[in-house]
């Protein structure tokens, strides 16, 4: 076995809770129960990842099985990546039969084309999710094992799922390769980032209850428990009654039209405003919700700010709709 491929095994076994060890182990599969018996998991993890390499020797591990168990790992851990969604689109909409093996062959003849030294590796889950690592190297360099770019696609559905590497430059030729490979032929960030891929996942397949209806005829009052009940009501009716999805940054471009009193003429001409408007948290949506309660907004919030998980479901509907850049949203 590769020395690299050695050293490389044993930093993954490394990074793992040692309680969690075997676990990881075994569903890797790589290594026989009999083998896995042999190990002494109560030993010190830098002795554990030891033997696990020794054991790997055995078996002639090369880095395509070493990549697997690393996307075990990074499956288990996904909160340990920064994700962000991106949404294909076809010419029509028809449906086609996906079929895994030409998916992974489009893909790699596609990376491959433009870079030959990269190594690509599959693992498909049980929620149709097709999971992708690729680790990028150089027209003379071996590919960085320790700075892979990771992929999570649903096949039969338009939303991908990235964690990329630190080459910016390589993101084109991902994106390249997922529609070349799924039949699309247009790819756009929806500018939806978290380290909570599964949150993410709940916003784009709409997986979680949210009423995005707004009252306007609410009664004011003095009393502070009737006003604790409008605005836990309001609340209700905006994000729902169940905790919200972990969504850490969010963006749209804003345009609208200036109003005064005309007499004053403030403008000379009739142009529109434009700004870019930028929200990030580690928990956005949960800010959001505790906004009012927490006496720091009035009840009920504005749709700018209640609207982020709303937008980013419906965001090519609205572009289609309005006639706007992929990453524009226009104030009604």
């Amino acid at each position: 076995m590769d020395e690299t491929v050695a050293e490389y095994i044993r930093r993954i076994v490394l990074k793992i809770p040692r309680d969690e060890i075997k676990m990881m182990l075994q569903k890797w599969g790589f290594l026989s129960e009999a083998q896995l018996q042999t190990l002494n998991f109560h030993q010190i993890k830098d002795n554990i990842s030891q033997e696990v390499v020794q054991l790997c020797e055995e078996n002639s591990a090369d880095i395509k099985q070493a990549a697997v168990l690393d996307i075990i790992y990074n499956h288990i851990y996904q909160t340990k990546r920064m994700w962000s969604v991106y949404q294909m689109k076809k010419t029509g909409e028809e449906l086609e039969y996906f079929d895994i093996t030409d998916f992974k062959k489009k893909f790699k003849r596609r990376l491959r084309s433009a870079l030959k030294n990269v190594t690509i590796t599959f693992k498909e889950y049980e929620d149709n999710a097709i999971w992708i690592r690729v680790a990028w190297g150089t027209p003379y360099k071996k590919p960085n094992q320790y700075k892979p770019s990771y992929v999570v696609y649903h096949s039969q559905t338009p939303y991908v799922f990235i964690s990329s590497s630190v080459l910016k430059s390589t993101l084109p030729l991902l994106c390249q390769a997922l529609i070349v490979a799924s039949n699309y032929h247009d790819i756009r960030e929806m500018e939806l980032r978290s380290h909570s891929l599964n949150s993410l996942k709940d916003i784009v397949f709409k997986r979680y209850s949210q009423v995005s209806h707004f009252t306007t005829d609410i009664r004011i009052v003095e009393e502070n428990r009737s006003e604790k009940e409008r605005i836990h009501r309001l609340n209700q009716e905006v994000f729902g009654s169940g905790p919200q999805p972990k969504l850490e940054f969010a963006q749209y471009r804003l345009e609208t039209m200036f109003k005064s009193d005309p007499k004053m003429d403030v403008l000379d001409k009739k142009e529109p405003f434009r700004c870019l408007v930028k929200f990030s948290s580690p928990h956005l949506l949960e800010s959001l919700k505790s906004l009012a309660p927490a006496g720091m907004a009035d009840a009920p919030l504005s749709p700018l700010l209640t609207c982020i998980p709303h937008k980013a479901r419906n965001y090519f509907k609205i572009r289609e709709r309005k006639g706007l850049h992929p990453e524009s949203f226009v104030s009604p």
